[in-house]
Parts: C-alpha cells; structure tokens; sequence
C-alpha cells in the first residue's frame, strides 16, 4: 500500500484533525484536486476545434468525473461529521 507511504505526512496531519475517516477522505479529496489541475492544464492545450476555448470532449468528462467524484466525497464528510455530532 504505497500510498499510505507516499502521503504519511498528509494522512498523519488530517486524521489527527478529524479522524482516521474523514481525514483520509480529506487526503482523497486532495489528490483528486491536484489530478483536477493537471488534468486543467492538459486542457489549455488540447482545444476543442468544434469549441474554440474549450478542452476536448474527453477532457471534458473526466474533469466532470473528477468534480462529482469530489461532491460525492465531500457529501461523505459531511455526513460522518454530522453523525459524530449525535
């Protein structure tokens, strides 16, 4: 489990702050973020010739997968902070 390897120092930080769930949710959102940006800027490049200014159709789906996955996360969260609360 490499991950747990590569992002200690993440991990360690967010579920000292919210606990082992939501903290590693938060690391998940994070890296989902990050893959956002890189995915945006591969977008810069690869226009859309039918959509001057926009990415290409494929860009397109997987920065809309990538925001509704971050959604659905973030929906996760809420709902462990709220069910710790009672």
């Amino acid at each position: 489990m490499a991950v747990f390897d590569e992002k200690r120092d993440e991990l360690e930080r967010y579920e000292t702050m919210m606990g082992i769930s939501r903290g590693r949710l938060a690391v998940t959102l994070d890296s989902i973020t990050d893959a956002m940006a890189l995915v945006g800027q591969h977008g810069v490049y690869c226009q859309s010739q039918r959509w001057p200014g926009k990415p290409v159709m494929d860009i397109q789906m997987v920065m809309k997968s990538l925001d509704d996955a971050k959604v659905l996360i973030q929906s996760v969260m809420e709902e462990l902070k709220q069910a710790a609360k009672r």
